[in-house]
C-alpha cells in the first residue's frame, strides 16, 4: 500500500504497464504504459487531491480519477452516488506478479463484489473482471474510465465508437444553470452520427473532436450494435498524439456507452471550472446516468434497449472489460474499426485505411 496522489493505493507493476488502484473507491490511476521508447499516461487525475476539498464530499469526488466500477450506476435515493463500490474501502484478496484481486462488501445492494485486474507480458492492455455475488433484483451498473486530454490541442483528439443503433443527448437538463453549470448540446436530441450532434443554440457540433465546447458539461449515450461471430465485441477509441487508447466490451453485458464531456462547465465546489479536457467513456447497463430506480422503469423498452439487469442471489455474474493503448503511424486519423486479427491480436483501422495492431486477447471478454 502506498500513497498516490493523496490516496492510499494498491500497486501492480509489469513489464509494460504500471498502475495504481485506490483503496477507497477502487479507482484506477495513474497508469503508465511503455510504448516503444515513450511512456504514456492517458487516465485522468482530478485537479484536486482528496484532502484539498471539503470532508462533506463523498469518496467518489475526493478520489475522482481513472476508472472505477459503479453498482448501481448513478445516484441513489438512500445511498452513495455510483454505489459503495465507487466509495467504500476495498480489501486485498489476492495478488500475483501479474494480477490484483480486491473485494468489497457492497452493503447498499447487499452483495459481494470482487475486482480482478490483470496484465500480460508483452501487452499494453488491462483486463478487468468484476464478479458479483449475492445480489438480488434489477440493477444498473457500469465502468467509468476518464481520460485526461488537457495536453491535446483543441479538437486534437479523435473519438469514435463501434456502430450503434440508437443515440441521444441526455433527455433532461444535465448541467443546471442554478448550480452554476452549463451545457452545449440540445436536450434529448437523437442523432445517428457523432460528427453531427444538435446544439442547444442551433446547428450541430462534432463530438469526434475533443477537447471542445469549453465551459460546458454534456452527456450522450450510444447503444451498441449486437456482437456477431465476425465482430465479437464493441469498442471505443481515442486517437491521441501518436497512440490510441481503446476499450473493448461485450455489448450483451454493457449495452450502451456514455460520453461524459467534462470541459469546465461546473463552477460549484469542488469543480470550480477546473475539471477541463476530461472525457468519460463509460460502458454501462443503465438509463443514461440516472438513478437505479429510473433505470428499472425500462423507459427504452420500445426500442429493445436494456437499462437494468436481473440478478439472482444464488447466481454470480461476471463482467469483463479490456482497456489498452497501441502506437499508431504518423497522421493516423479517426478509428473506423477494431477487429480480431487472430486470438491474441486486434487490428485498428482508421478512416483512410491506415492500420495498427495491438496484442490483446479479446476472447477474454
Amino acid at each position: 500500500m502506498e500513497n498516490t496522489y493523496g490516496a492510499p493505493s494498491f500497486s501492480l507493476n509489469h513489464d509494460l504497464v504500471s498502475l495504481r488502484i485506490t483503496r477507497e473507491g477502487g479507482m484506477l490511476a495513474p497508469v503508465t504504459f511503455q510504448l516503444g521508447d515513450r511512456i504514456v499516461s492517458p487516465y485522468s487525475l482530478s485537479p484536486w487531491k482528496p484532502d484539498e476539498i471539503d470532508a462533506e464530499f463523498p469518496v467518489l469526488l475526493k478520489n475522482l480519477r481513472g476508472d472505477f466500477f459503479c453498482l448501481p450506476f448513478g445516484p441513489q435515493e438512500n445511498g452513495l452516488p455510483h454505489g459503495v463500490t465507487a466509495n467504500g474501502a476495498w480489501s486485498l484478496v489476492a495478488e500475483t506478479e501479474d494480477s490484483l484481486t480486491l473485494g468489497i462488501d457492497a452493503s447498499d445492494v447487499a452483495a459481494k463484489v470482487t475486482k480482478t485486474i490483470s496484465l500480460r507480458t508483452g501487452q499494453t492492455a488491462i483486463y478487468y473482471e468484476h464478479r458479483i455475488s449475492g445480489l438480488e433484483g434489477d440493477f444498473s451498473y457500469g465502468n467509468h474510465p476518464i481520460l485526461d486530454l488537457t495536453g491535446i490541442p483543441e479538437g486534437g483528439a479523435r473519438v469514435s465508437v463501434s456502430p450503434f443503433r440508437w443515440a441521444s443527448v441526455y433527455p433532461e437538463v444535465f448541467s443546471n444553470p442554478a448550480d452554476g453549470a452549463r451545457q452545449a448540446l440540445k436536450i434529448g436530441a437523437i442523432f445517428s452520427n457523432l460528427s453531427e450532434v444538435p446544439l442547444a443554440d442551433g446547428g450541430t457540433t462534432d463530438l469526434t473532436r475533443y477537447p471542445a465546447r469549453a465551459g460546458n458539461e454534456d452527456l450522450v449515450m450510444m447503444v451498441s450494435e449486437d456482437a456477431t461471430p465476425e465482430q465479437p465485441f464493441a469498442w471505443t477509441a481515442v486517437v491521441l498524439d501518436g497512440y490510441v487508447w481503446f476499450s473493448l466490451k461485450n455489448p450483451a453485458d454493457f449495452p450502451a456507452t456514455l460520453f461524459w464531456l467534462s470541459n469546465g462547465g461546473r463552477s460549484a465546489a469542488p469543480w470550480e471550472s477546473r475539471h477541463r479536457g476530461r472525457l468519460g467513456i463509460e460502458d454501462v447497463c443503465s438509463y443514461f446516468c440516472d438513478s437505479v430506480d429510473l433505470s428499472r422503469k425500462d423507459l427504452l423498452r420500445n426500442l429493445a434497449i436494456q437499462t437494468s439487469r436481473s440478478f439472482m442471489k444464488d447466481k454470480h455474474v461476471t463482467l469483463r472489460n479490456i482497456q489498452a493503448v497501441a502506437a499508431v503511424p504518423e497522421h493516423f486519423a479517426i478509428v473506423s474499426s477494431i477487429t480480431p486479427a487472430g486470438k491474441n491480436m486486434v487490428k485498428i483501422t482508421d478512416v483512410n485505411g491506415r492500420t495498427a495492431t495491438a496484442a490483446v486477447d479479446w476472447s477474454a471478454l
